[in-house]
């Protein structure tokens, strides 16, 4: 599989030019960065989480790690990770692990980090482990307009954070 077909149909009824870059399996967003050859800041990986009233797709950096602290405090909820093997029945036309950025495409609610707003291009995950999507910040942006966003990642090394 390239793209997940409703990731493919959400960025063509949002008329996004974007292209599908091809790299070796990888096992997490930041990985697929190094197999494509292209900057890890640029990779926005989503990190899914929920709580009572639903589901939330964090989106990040692949450099970074998600500070589950400041996105509760922002959104004012309780929100926590979503084990792995439940993004199955979110993510039918995905492989599992390889969840797009773009959880609105799927009818989800959607909390970005403002670390986003620098990226002049912005890869996702394709919906499996050997595609991303390239395509403009400004598109990518657009495509998430209105969504609530924050400074919701650190530095990776810090050991308070979650995150890939």
């Amino acid at each position: 599989m390239a793209i997940a077909t409703t990731l493919k149909s959400f960025l063509d009824e949002h008329h996004v030019h974007y292209d599908v870059v091809e790299h070796a399996h990888s096992h997490s967003s930041l990985e697929s960065a190094h197999q494509a050859s292209v900057p890890g800041h640029q990779v926005a990986k989503a990190v899914v989480l929920e709580d009572s009233k639903g589901i939330v797709v964090s989106v990040l950096p692949s450099t970074k790690r998600l500070n589950l602290e400041e996105v509760n405090g922002s959104l004012g909820r309780k929100l926590k990770l979503v084990p792995e093997g439940e993004l199955s029945t979110l993510f039918g036309d995905c492989d599992l692990g390889a969840v797009p950025a773009l959880g609105n495409a799927y009818g989800l609610d959607v909390v970005w980090d403002d670390e986003l707003r620098r990226a002049t291009d912005i890869y996702i995950e394709a919906g499996d482990h050997e595609h991303l999507i390239h395509t403009d910040g400004e598109d990518f942006r657009r495509l998430v307009e209105g969504m609530p966003h924050s400074f919701i990642s650190a530095e990776k090394e810090q050991s308070n954070w979650m995150g890939r």
